[in-house]
């Protein structure tokens, strides 16, 4: 009873957080007070006022406008990581947790060589190969994902492979394809969920690791890491520029990893 009610506390909570950040942003991709990019030298370190709610920034850009996109930024980051990391990881778990002998071997033993590396560490290799920008963090960040979903769904796969409807749908002349993405994946649905949640939640923050290291997002485009390496000289002389930034980082990692625990207790 107590981890049921934790589990609605926490998908209510989280889905609030999330569904907040979501209007946010989408507010952001559409509209913002001023130009994100926009410079008013007589403007630069601008205090909170109704014309700035979050103040402005050393080059005079209102903070506000580049929040709403640099969160609209790293978001996007976010979803295209794990889009590649939940696609592919699909795909590899699938084959061999359904097949296993010796294609199951070498493709995990290559997937475990790759998981040893931390995901930021590996990132930063691909970004040394592909360079630095927002594309080349999507796919570097998106690479390093992939073991963590190829192993969760390759357990998924082998839990279900031998259950009596899989042997009966066998039996029918299903084709192996029609078994692993119609019979099984569906069956995996709570746990791939609760992993992606996971995965929004640590992508979000790789992302502003690698823009704050000045390695991911590119100037003048904002993400919120960008935003946090670019206050950091400036904490004391106008706090909010760092502030803002890492108040909605906060936010969106606390939603995703409250909806992440929420599913998870699912399973």
């Amino acid at each position: 009873m107590h981890d049921k009610k934790r589990k609605n506390y926490n998908l209510m909570v989280g889905g609030i957080i999330t569904g907040l950040m979501l209007f946010f942003i989408l507010v952001g991709i559409f509209y913002t007070p001023y130009d994100p990019n926009g410079m008013d030298a007589t403007a630069k370190f601008a205090g909170i006022s109704f014309k700035h709610p979050m103040g402005c920034d050393n080059f005079g850009r209102d903070v506000l406008s580049r929040v709403m996109k640099g969160a609209g930024t790293t978001l996007g980051v976010a979803a295209g990581t794990v889009f590649i990391g939940t696609f592919f990881g699909v795909i590899v778990g699938a084959v061999t947790g359904y097949f296993g002998g010796i294609l199951d071997e070498i493709l995990m033993r290559v997937n475990d060589a790759i998981f040893a590396f931390p995901s930021i560490l590996l990132a930063l290799v691909f970004i040394s190969l592909l360079g630095s920008g927002t594309y080349q963090v999507v796919i570097a960040l998106g690479i390093a994902f992939i073991p963590s979903f190829a192993r969760i769904v390759r357990s998924e796969f082998i839990k279900y492979k031998n259950m009596d409807y899989i042997k009966n749908a066998r039996l029918q002349g299903a084709w192996h394809l029609r078994i692993m993405f119609v019979h099984i994946l569906p069956n995996t649905f709570t746990v791939l969920m609760s992993a992606i949640m996971i995965g929004f939640n640590n992508a979000v923050l790789a992302e502003a690791g690698m823009s704050f290291l000045g390695i991911g997002v590119q100037p003048p485009q904002a993400s919120l890491g960008r935003m946090l390496s670019e206050a950091q000289s400036y904490l004391f002389r106008a706090p909010a520029y760092a502030i803002f930034p890492g108040v909605v980082i906060i936010l969106m990692v606390l939603g995703f990893s409250l909806l992440g625990d929420a599913l998870k207790r699912e399973e």
